[in-house]
């Protein structure tokens, strides 16, 4: 069973993606989207993930040590894949090596293209992301919560 709140929350972003999209005759227009779609992008990596690993926790352990995991789940920043294999690991050494080979290459570029230009936008840096090249890096992000959504849920 999928999470509601992933899913949900992916349901959002898949629709404001679609809506940005329709703007295919005002490229500028799309480029200033395309930086807001890029933070959205990050925040849903980083809470799918909280969610997800608090949700296997609620499930899988007593109830003291979920609110524990919780709470080290709220620590969680920065969602580059580095960060996310390092909390797979934490959960599944198997798991987290069956999410470094999924997430090899374009994937894992992906999606720490996301959150570096997050950190860009955020700082009042100039970027230079097109509508086209976040759908490409929202669709790698959206592989790798699925991963992790099957490992939870296995």
């Amino acid at each position: 069973m999928k999470s509601v709140q992933v899913l949900r929350h992916r349901q959002r972003l898949d629709s404001l993606f679609n809506q940005i999209g329709a703007f295919s005759g005002d490229p500028e227009l799309q480029s200033h989207w395309a930086r807001y779609l890029c933070i959205l992008a990050s925040g849903f990596i980083e809470a799918s993930v909280r969610t997800l690993y608090a949700e296997y926790a609620r499930t899988k352990a007593a109830p003291y040590v979920a609110n524990y995991v919780e709470g080290q789940l709220a620590r969680f920043q920065n969602p580059k894949m580095e960060n996310i294999l390092e909390l797979t690991r934490a959960f599944s050494p198997e798991w987290e090596e069956n999410l470094r080979t999924k997430s090899d290459g374009e994937v894992k570029d992906g999606v720490n293209s996301i959150v570096a230009n997050r950190h860009r936008i955020a700082h009042g840096e100039s970027v230079g992301i097109t509508y086209a090249t976040i759908v490409r890096y929202y669709e790698s992000a959206v592989k790798v919560v699925d991963e992790i959504e099957r490992h939870c849920r296995a």
